[in-house]
C-alpha cells in the first residue's frame, strides 16, 4: 500500500530519585536507568499512534496531547506500554506522587514526537506479518486461560528503500521485572524492540501493547507483593521474552498492504462505577489501621494505600451513586489492517472475541487514551481476586467498574469498526 509514513521517537527518561509506579510493595525512588524510556510515534497519511513507555496516561492529558499536535485529534491514538519500571505518570490516577515538572517535560514530548512523525513524513509503502507467541504468555488468573497469542507487526519502508518504521504488538504485561527493581526500564518491550530493529536497520521500532490485563508471563498478582528478587523477574528474564517475541515476529511472512484506503473513527461511553467493598470505606480504614500495627514492611506499604484511598473516599458506601467514567475507543484501518485501542487493563477474553470479526490482521491494544485500571469482564466477577476487588483503590479509583463495564466498551469498539468507511 503506497503512503505517506513517517516515525519519531524522544528520549522521556526521568532523573533518578523519582518515585515509580506499578508495585505498592516498592515505595523507594529510581536509583537510575537500566534502559531510555522513549515516546514513540508513526504517521500514515496523516492517522498517528504515539506509544510511551509509562504506566498509563490520563484521559485528558492525551486529549491536550492530541489538541497541542499538528494532526487532526481524532486520526491520533495516545498509547501506554504499561511498564512498571517507569515514574508515577497520571496526575489522578495511582497512588504514588507525581513529579509534575517531569510530566510538563514529558507531556511536551508527546507533542513534539508526533510533529516530528509528521514532519518526516516521505513516500511509502505498507508490509504486514501476523506471527504467533510461542506460549510465553500466559492467563494468570485461569489455568491455561485466553490469551491473544496474534503478534500483528506493520512495516514502512521508504522509497528510497530505507525503512522508516516498524509497529508491532504483543499481549503479554509488561511486569517481568518485580517490585525489587529500581532502574527505569521498559521491561520486556526494550528488547522486542531490539530483536525486530535488528531485522530492520534504521527503522524505529514501536512496540504497543495488546490486551493484557489478565495475561503476563507466569505468575499470580498476587505474586509481586514482595520485594524479594528471582531468577524469574530478571532483566535476563526479560531479555529472554523480548527476544523469543521478536523472533516469532520476524518469522511470519510477510505481505503488502492491499491498496483500500485509509479510515479512522472512535466512540465515547460512560462506563458505570459501582462499590464493591462489604463495609462503608470509613470501617474499612479503620480495620486497615489496625492492621498495620504487627505488619511486614510490604504488607505494610500496601495497607497505607489503602488508606490513603479510604480516607479520601470516606463518605462514600455500598449503595453510594458514583459518576460512570467517559471510555473513548479509536478505530483505524490502513488498507485491510485495523488498529482498535481502548482504554484500562482489558481482558484478553475482549480481544479475543474482537479478533473472531476481525481476523488476525489486527492490532488490538489497551492502556490507550487512559488508564483507569482493570475493566473486567462479567465472566471474571465470581473469581473476584485482585483485579475485581482490590486494583481500584491503587489507581485511585473511587470504585471498581461494575458489571457490563467490559462489554459497553466492546460494543463501543465493534460500533467505531463499523464506522470505518475508507477514504482516498
Amino acid at each position: 500500500m503506497k503512503v505517506r509514513a513517517g516515525a519519531a521517537l524522544r528520549d522521556v527518561t526521568p532523573p533518578a530519585g523519582l518515585l515509580m509506579a506499578g508495585f505498592g510493595a516498592r515505595t523507594e525512588p529510581a536509583t537510575g536507568a537500566h534502559d531510555p524510556l522513549t515516546v514513540r510515534a508513526l504517521v500514515i497519511d496523516g492517522t498517528a499512534i504515539l506509544v510511551a513507555d509509562v504506566i498509563g496516561i490520563e484521559a485528558d492529558m492525551s486529549a491536550r496531547i492530541r489538541a497541542r499536535c499538528a494532526l487532526a485529534d481524532a486520526q491520533v491514538v495516545i498509547a501506554a506500554t504499561h511498564t512498571h519500571g517507569g515514574p508515577s505518570s497520571m496526575r489522578r490516577r495511582i497512588r504514588v506522587p507525581h513529579d509534575a515538572r517531569w510530566l510538563d517535560t514529558f507531556e511536551a514530548a508527546c507533542v513534539a514526537v508526533l510533529d516530528d512523525a509528521l514532519a518526516a513524513s516521505r513516500p511509502a509503502t505498507l508490509h504486514f506479518a501476523a506471527g504467533r507467541d510461542p506460549g510465553l504468555a500466559r492467563n494468570r488468573r485461569i489455568p491455561d486461560g485466553p490469551v491473544d497469542r496474534v503478534l500483528p507487526c506493520l512495516s514502512v519502508r521508504g522509497d528510497d528503500g530505507a525503512w522508516i518504521a516498524v509497529l508491532a504488538s504483543c499481549a503479554c504485561h509488561p511486569v517481568v521485572l518485580g517490585a525489587d527493581n529500581r532502574r527505569w526500564t521498559a521491561d520486556y518491550v526494550q528488547y522486542l524492540r531490539a530483536g525486530v530493529q535488528a531485522a530492520f536497520p534504521g527503522a524505529i521500532v514501536i512496540a504497543a501493547t495488546g490486551c493484557c490485563g489478565d495475561v503476563n508471563h507466569g505468575h499470580s498478582a498476587q505474586a509481586s507483593i514482595s520485594l524479594a528478587a528471582t531468577d524469574l523477574r530478571s532483566f535476563a528474564q526479560a531479555g529472554r521474552l523480548g527476544t523469543v517475541i521478536a523472533g516469532a515476529m520476524l518469522n511470519a511472512e510477510s505481505a503488502p498492504v492491499a491498496e483500500t484506503g485509509i479510515a479512522c473513527a472512535d466512540e465515547v461511553r460512560a462506563l458505570p462505577l459501582q462499590v464493591c467493598d462489604s463495609a462503608d470505606n470509613a470501617a474499612a480504614a479503620a480495620r486497615w489501621r489496625e492492621a498495620l500495627d504487627g505488619a511486614d514492611p510490604v504488607r505494610a506499604a500496601i495497607l497505607r494505600i489503602w488508606l490513603d484511598w479510604a480516607e479520601a473516599t470516606a463518605c462514600q458506601t455500598a449503595d453510594a451513586a458514583i459518576d460512570a467514567v467517559p471510555a473513548r475507543v479509536s478505530a483505524m484501518r490502513w488498507g485491510d489492517v485495523t488498529l482498535v485501542a481502548m482504554p484500562g487493563e482489558i481482558y484478553a477474553q475482549t480481544a479475543l472475541r474482537l479478533r473472531k470479526t476481525l481476523g488476525d490482521r489486527a492490532f488490538i491494544l489497551s492502556y490507550a487514551e487512559d488508564n483507569p485500571g482493570y475493566i473486567n469482564p462479567t465472566s471474571a466477577f465470581a473469581a473476584g481476586g485482585y483485579e475485581v476487588e482490590e486494583a481500584h483503590r491503587y489507581y485511585g479509583m473511587p470504585a471498581a467498574f461494575a458489571l457490563g463495564a467490559a462489554e459497553t466498551l466492546e460494543a463501543a469498539a465493534r460500533r467505531a469498526i463499523a464506522r470505518l468507511a475508507p477514504r482516498p
